[in-house]
């Protein structure tokens, strides 16, 4: 039987709450097709890629590299098969095999101003004698492109191409605005297979892998080999990351990449496009963060901020900052780790004066210093001065916290490649059950400090470890240093 129609004409002889009832269910249906429709509408991400897919291109790279001298990679170097893979090897090359070859490379890319300037990894151009850009999608053309800038530290490149008229291009979003769970694109030119896209969503935030300023977004849109430097897009067409490397045991995608945050990258971008280089903000000091027993060791309330090891010459020591000081605050902002004040003087203005504070012997202070460049500081090594030291022929040796320790001799510092002027305590030994070699000290360590007050001798180790007992502390901070590098370490004085 086939359902009855209800007519217009006849709703009037339906009773009131029967057609009050039927207009609710109307209502509702018509309510309920509204979003559904806009789902359905959703499903496909095909309007996106086409809006966008024109501004992300494919980069190759072309190489000359040397001939190879002998059959390096085949067998090991003086192998008793070397001369024969040798000789197997210059007939197939028939004497060539040390002549120069050209290699190639492919990447991704993607632009961002109508007037060429396209964004990629540093990776994907690094020692390119040429490189050429194809759009998607296109003719096939290869359009030559110019290296503008490069930053390793991010693995950001800049690059320009020149082309006839205005390209089409992405704008980058605000990535602090992305949250774990939104959806997102990746497009590039996996294993040289061509344009290709591929959605996930947002994994994980504020990822670090290996560099000073890391900042990545974890995702597990597929990322493979060639993906590299291209855009990691958010619904709205935006470009939030830059795809830079993966998490694989087998090189290819397991649904863990890593894209650079787009706020990073835009301010390498706009220093490389003004300057052809970065110009970052450098404080001058050696930092190491602030653990739960180095607060307590030190008296602090949070096991917060940045504590200063080091300060070589430079804007901190012109300043007064001195090692021991615990920034917690630079230019207004609360320093929660180490990497969060790196990427803040970082992100600062070379030249410009900010207002640090630290906390000093309990108390807080703030230092006005004038912040320099740091490209121009990197690779200068901190000189570290001492006083005049008085050393008997027959140095003392004496087991403490878990370490043998002895005063240093000239022999002594010679041999741990020490400074002449350096003072302090060799580590001779340590005990492998002790909390010093669960907390990396070893053989040939050198203490400069304890109590964040210099030491010298034994006795004054001692007289530093009373005096942290007496003012009811568990744990002793010291400053240790090892080939020049120094970090601070607590060191529990229950036994």
């Amino acid at each position: 039987m086939q359902p009855k129609a209800v007519s217009m004409s006849n709703i009037s002889l339906i009773p009131v709450q029967m057609r009050l009832l039927l207009l609710a269910v109307l209502t509702l249906a018509f309510m309920l097709v509204q979003p559904l429709s806009a789902l359905a509408q959703q499903q496909s991400l095909a309007p996106l890629a086409e809006k966008i897919s024109p501004s992300v291109v494919n980069i190759t790279t072309s190489t000359v590299v040397a001939g190879r001298t002998g059959p390096q990679g085949i067998v090991p170097e003086g192998s008793p098969f070397e001369d024969f893979f040798r000789e197997f090897q210059d007939r197939n090359n028939q004497g060539d095999g040390n002549r120069p070859r050209r290699s190639s490379a492919l990447g991704s890319g993607f632009v961002i101003s109508e007037d060429g300037y396209v964004v990629t990894n540093n990776h994907v151009i690094e020692g390119a004698d040429e490189i050429m850009i194809e759009f998607y999608p296109g003719d096939g053309e290869l359009m030559k492109a110019e290296v503008i800038g490069t930053d390793p530290n991010t693995d950001i490149a800049l690059l320009k191409v020149e082309a006839d008229g205005p390209l089409p291009f992405v704008s980058f979003a605000d990535s602090d605005l992305a949250r774990v769970g939104d959806w997102v694109v990746a497009m590039g030119n996996p294993l040289g297979q061509g344009f290709s896209v591929s959605a996930g969503i947002v994994s994980a935030r504020n990822r670090a892998l290996s560099g000073t300023y890391d900042d990545y977004i974890q995702t597990d849109a597929a990322i493979n080999r060639g993906n590299s430097g291209g855009p990691l897009f958010n619904m709205e067409g935006e470009v939030i990351g830059v795809n830079t490397a993966i998490l694989s045991p087998n090189g290819g995608s397991i649904g863990i990449g890593f894209s650079m945050a787009s706020n990073v990258v835009t301010r390498v971008v706009d220093q490389l496009k003004e300057f052809g280089e970065t110009r970052r903000g450098w404080l001058g000091v050696r930092i190491q963060d602030v653990t739960e027993d180095v607060a307590e060791a030190m008296g602090l309330e949070t096991a917060s901020g940045a504590l200063v090891t080091d300060v070589p010459e430079g804007p901190a020591s012109e300043a007064g900052m001195e090692a021991g000081d615990v920034i917690i605050s630079f230019a207004g902002t609360t320093v929660e780790d180490t990497r969060a004040l790196v990427r803040q003087v970082g992100n600062s203005p070379v030249g410009e004066t900010v207002r640090v504070t630290v906390m000093r012997e309990g108390k807080s202070m703030t230092l006005r210093v004038t912040l320099g460049r740091r490209e121009e500081a990197e690779g200068a090594v901190p000189a570290v001065a001492a006083g005049p030291e008085e050393e008997s022929d027959d140095p003392v040796t004496k087991d403490l916290l878990g370490l043998t320790l002895t005063t240093l001799t000239d022999a002594l510092r010679e041999e741990l490649g020490a400074d002449a002027n350096m003072q302090g305590l060799a580590v001779t030994g340590v005990d492998e059950t002790s909390e010093a070699f669960e907390k990396g000290l070893r053989a040939g360590d050198i203490i400069t400090e304890a109590g964040q007050e210099k030491v010298t001798s034994i006795a004054e180790l001692e007289q530093r470890v009373a005096a942290a007992e007496e003012a009811g502390r568990k744990s002793l901070l010291l400053l240790v240093r090892r080939a020049g590098d120094p970090r601070f370490v607590a060191l529990s004085l229950a036994e």
